[in-house]
C-alpha cells in the first residue's frame, strides 16, 4: 500500500529572520523612532520562533541615545549567545553613531558602496538666549536647591565649569562607545588608525578601517552563506492601536524635526 502521507524525513528550508532597525534611537517611542522597550518583542521572536539558521539586521539609523543603543545591542548579543544563533548586519543609507552601535553587536557587517558608518563619538548641541531675555526686558528667576542643578541653563551665560563637567560626562560616554566597537570588531579595526574621533566612513572606507566586513546586499550574501533555498521572514515594529488610532499630533511634529536633524547630519 503505498502512503500519501507526506515524506518524513523532507529536509526543511533553513530560514532568515529580518529585523529592520529604522530611526533615530531615542526611549519616546515616538513614530519614526527606534525604541529598546519598542523593539524588543520583534527581537525575541526572530530569535526564539522555530530555529532560524540565523537573524539578519537591516540598519538604517543615523544614532541617537547611547543608552538605547546599548540596551538594544544588549539584548541582540544576550540572545544571540542564548540561542547560538549567528547574526548578521546589513547597513542601507547609514549606520552611524548609536546606529554603528547596534550594527557592531552583529557578527559581521555588510554595508553598500555608498553606505555611511561610523561617528563613533558623544555629540551635544543646543542654544542660548542670555541676551534675547534681556533685550526684552524679561526677567528669568529660577531657584535651585544645588548650585549646579540648573547646568547649562540656555538663558544665561555658559559657566566654565559647566561646560568641563559637560565634557567630563561625553568622555565617559565615548568610552563605553569604544570599548563596545574595539569588544566586537576587535582584531579587525586598523589599529594604525584613530577610528573614535567621530569621523564618518563612506562605503570601501569602512572596510579598510575594518569598521565592516565587506560590500554586500542581504538577499544575495545570505543566499551565499545558507544556500539558494533558504527563507526570509521579514519582521516589524507595530505601534501600539491606541496610538496609530489618535496620534499625538504636537509631540510627533517635535520629534519629526528632531528626527530631520539628526538625519540632516549626514546629508540625508
Amino acid at each position: 500500500m503505498i502512503s500519501t502521507l507526506p515524506f518524513p524525513f523532507r529536509p526543511r528550508r533553513p530560514f532568515v529572520p529580518v529585523v529592520r532597525l529604522q530611526g533615530v534611537i531615542a526611549s519616546s517611542g515616538s513614530r519614526g523612532t527606534l525604541s529598546a522597550n519598542g523593539i524588543a518583542p520583534v527581537i525575541e521572536r526572530a530569535f526564539r520562533k522555530g530555529k532560524p539558521a540565523a537573524v539578519a539586521l537591516v540598519i538604517n539609523s543615523p544614532g541617537g541615545s547611547p543608552v538605547q543603543s546599548a540596551l538594544i545591542g544588549a539584548h541582540i548579543r544576550r540572545l544571540a549567545d542564548e540561542t547560538s544563533v549567528p547574526v548578521h548586519a546589513f547597513v542601507e543609507d547609514v549606520a552611524a553613531s548609536g546606529g554603528y552601535w547596534l550594527a557592531a553587536a552583529a557578527d559581521d557587517i555588510w554595508i553598500d558602496g555608498s553606505s555611511i558608518t561610523g561617528s563613533i563619538g558623544v555629540i551635544s548641541a543646543g542654544f542660548g538666549f542670555p541676551e534675547l531675555l534681556a533685550r526684552y526686558g524679561i526677567e528669568r528667576r529660577v531657584h535651585t536647591a544645588g548650585e549646579d542643578k540648573s547646568m547649562l541653563d540656555p538663558f544665561r551665560a555658559e559657566r566654565p565649569q559647566d561646560i568641563e563637567r559637560l565634557k567630563a560626562i561625553q568622555a565617559l560616554i565615548h568610552g563605553h562607545f569604544i570599548d563596545h566597537v574595539k569588544s566586537r570588531r576587535g582584531a579587525k579595526l586598523d589599529a594604525a588608525r584613530d577610528l573614535f574621533t567621530g569621523e564618518i566612513f563612506v562605503g570601501p572606507e569602512a572596510v579598510a578601517a575594518g569598521l565592516v566586513d565587506g560590500i554586500g546586499h542581504l538577499v544575495p550574501k545570505v543566499q551565499d552563506l545558507y544556500g539558494s533555498k533558504v527563507r526570509f521572514v521579514h519582521l516589524g515594529q507595530r505601534r501600539p492601536f491606541l496610538q496609530r488610532l489618535v496620534p499625538g499630533i504636537a509631540q510627533d511634529s517635535l520629534s519629526a524635526i528632531e528626527t530631520r536633524a539628526h538625519w540632516a547630519r549626514y546629508g540625508l
